[in-house]
């Protein structure tokens, strides 16, 4: 057997996630490995919180990125505030809460779903009905941008909400962080995780978390025990804790974390309010050629996120096959629907550095011409002029 290294094909990812990767970045991850507990490696931690406190809009002292993908973000969170037999309203308005509802259960706690329709953002009065009928509850989960369906939710009024009643929050940020206003200590957000890989542009694999003092509290007056040695903050706080000493607590992913860096520099040079509005405004034009195009959202304007778009697939269109001649033909990924969405919808994502007239046009362009070799319903030739006027308006 003779195998060979690994050289990927250059692609376009405008797909759920990962997203593409900034130059920058992929830089930054090659230069020269060194300990995770040299004095330069730790001085770099430290910006690195600072950078990370920015995006969040937060001064959580612990704001962070765990050493793995926003999976495990998600879990951190569960695990250290949620105890067996706690109570926890989730809010499902796709996958993602489902995976939520996972964590509760295998944390030893009472799931209790609020369910709204797919593709539609949390209903808060939803929320507080079930609280009242739930008296007991200790926490309150809801994804803030669903990556699954492309619905935005209100997390200002849901914590608010949840806040009345005496409840901690956590916040699935994963797609929503830098690329649609997140504001963690304005909206007074108790924990919240988010990932890498998406409006970021950064490559897969970190998560970043920060906790309240409020849920730091909880997490330190804890009946149990976490039930996750990696994942207890209580230990994971020793290394990226405020204190020049730090305890050894596992090997970081120190070339990932350079990346990170990288990606968060470029977040404040760009400044985190017009990394908001540029989602937006490629989202707007994306939007003037797929409607003109004939393509409808599955989810409402008012509702709608900007970096993940959700695409009706037209009818008779075989959509996997559109999926396979834009990646053979035009090097160009979007994504497929997940659960009860699945051959339905198209997801297209505008995330970070994919986030750019450029793809924009590229991928209107190569939907014009893979719809049209397929006889689909659309009307051809004035996608791209429709997205161009809006990008000049």
């Amino acid at each position: 057997m003779s195998i060979k290294s690994f050289h990927p094909p250059q692609r376009v990812l405008m797909g759920p996630g990962p997203s593409d990767v900034s130059p920058r970045v992929l830089e930054a991850m090659s230069r020269p490995t060194i300990g995770h507990l040299d004095p330069m490696f730790v001085s770099m931690m430290d910006e690195m919180k600072a950078l990370l406190k920015y995006a969040f809009q937060t001064e959580n002292e612990l704001t962070m990125p765990v050493s793995a993908p926003g999976s495990a973000g998600m879990e951190t969170c569960f695990v250290n505030l949620v105890e067996p037999g706690d109570k926890v309203i989730v809010c499902q308005n796709g996958v993602f809460g489902g995976r939520m509802k996972e964590n509760v259960e295998r944390c030893g706690g009472i799931a209790v779903m609020v369910q709204d329709e797919w593709g539609r953002a949390v209903d808060p009065q939803k929320l507080e009905d079930a609280l009242k009928a739930n008296p007991d509850t200790k926490v309150v989960a809801f994804v803030h941008a669903e990556t699954s369906t492309g619905a935005l939710s209100d997390a200002k009024t849901l914590v608010e909400v949840a806040h009345r009643h005496g409840c901690l929050v956590i916040v699935d940020a994963v797609t929503s962080l830098v690329g649609s206003p997140l504001k963690v200590d304005e909206w007074e957000i108790d924990a919240i995780y988010s990932g890498t890989q998406k409006c970021l542009s950064c490559t897969p694999g970190l998560s970043p978390v920060s906790f309240s003092a409020k849920a730091l509290e909880k997490i330190k007056n804890r009946k149990t025990r976490v039930q996750s040695w990696f994942m207890d903050l209580n230990l994971v706080m020793g290394y990226w804790g405020g204190s020049t000493k730090r305890a050894y607590h596992h090997t970081a992913p120190i070339n990932a974390l350079y990346g990170l860096h990288e990606a968060l520099v470029m977040l404040q040079e760009e400044g985190l309010q017009d990394s908001w509005a540029r989602h937006q405004k490629n989202h707007l034009a994306l939007r003037a050629g797929l409607e003109a195009m004939g393509l409808n959202f599955v989810v409402p304007e008012a509702d709608r996120l900007p970096q993940l778009n959700a695409i009706t697939v037209p009818q008779g269109v075989d959509e996997a096959a559109v999926r396979n001649l834009l990646l053979s033909d035009y090097q160009l990924e979007i994504g497929a629907g997940l659960g009860a969405m699945a051959g339905k919808v198209w997801r297209i994502g505008l995330m970070g550095h994919a986030s750019n007239p450029r793809n924009v046009l590229l991928c209107l362009s190569a939907l014009d011409d893979v719809l049209g070799r397929m006889k689909a319903p659309i009307r051809r030739g004035v996608a791209v002029d429709a997205a161009n006027a809006k990008l000049a308006g």
